[in-house]
């Protein structure tokens, strides 16, 4: 056989492998690529419940009145994920309360959600709000975003975060963040027992301060 025939029928093997290989790549870079979107996601989810809960932690103001403009500066810092759009934050006041058993519990004694009605943000915008995972509010502030009617003393509502760790009136502050965030390729085999992770629809953190 020719030599000009071999090289040409040694290109059209290797063209016919690459078309056969081609479909197997671009899955794997997509995939890959949305892996990386979602765990860069997931890190800022991290990074904005930590500021929030530092943040209110630290101020020398009173929640009720701070607590929109902590949450609207954490989500500033959110790019390149839309807070405003796909995100929630949510921060929790609690305190470590002795109840007439003589037991110290961790009680719920404010809590507050993203919906700036002034400045249109969060809520307001999105609608988006999935509940607490620390503790879900029934009843919430139109224009403030604080849970209303809390109760308090022995009716204080009682959450297992923390419990037997906190002494009698030490305040401690939670800061949540979710993020609806779809992954494209979560859950997909590779083969050889690899399966792409799924961080799921609704990213989530939570840090105490």
């Amino acid at each position: 056989m020719p030599r000009l025939a071999l090289k040409r029928r040694a290109r059209g093997v290797a063209a016919v492998e690459f078309a056969l290989v081609l479909p197997f790549l671009l899955f794997l870079i997509f995939a890959v690529t949305d892996f990386a979107r979602g765990l860069q996601a997931n890190m800022v989810m991290i990074n904005l419940s930590r500021e929030a809960a530092n943040l209110a932690a630290r101020s020398k103001l009173q929640l009720t009145d701070n607590s929109q403009a902590i949450m609207r500066a954490v989500a500033e810092s959110a790019p390149p994920l839309d807070m405003n759009a796909n995100g929630m934050l949510y921060i929790t006041k609690l305190m470590g309360y002795k109840d007439s058993s003589g037991a110290i519990t961790t009680v719920v004694l404010e809590q507050y959600r993203w919906d700036d009605s002034v400045n249109k943000l969060g809520f307001r915008n999105s609608a988006y709000a999935p509940a607490s995972k620390l503790w879900s509010c029934a009843n919430w502030s139109s224009t403030t975003g604080a849970c209303l009617n809390i109760p308090t003393g022995n009716n204080a509502p009682r959450i297992t975060l923390m419990t037997g760790n906190l002494f009698e009136g030490e305040i401690i502050y939670a800061a949540e963040s979710f993020y609806r965030f779809n992954i494209l390729f979560g859950d997909l085999s590779l083969g050889a027992g690899l399966t792409v992770p799924n961080f799921g629809t609704n990213l989530y953190s939570m840090t105490v301060f």
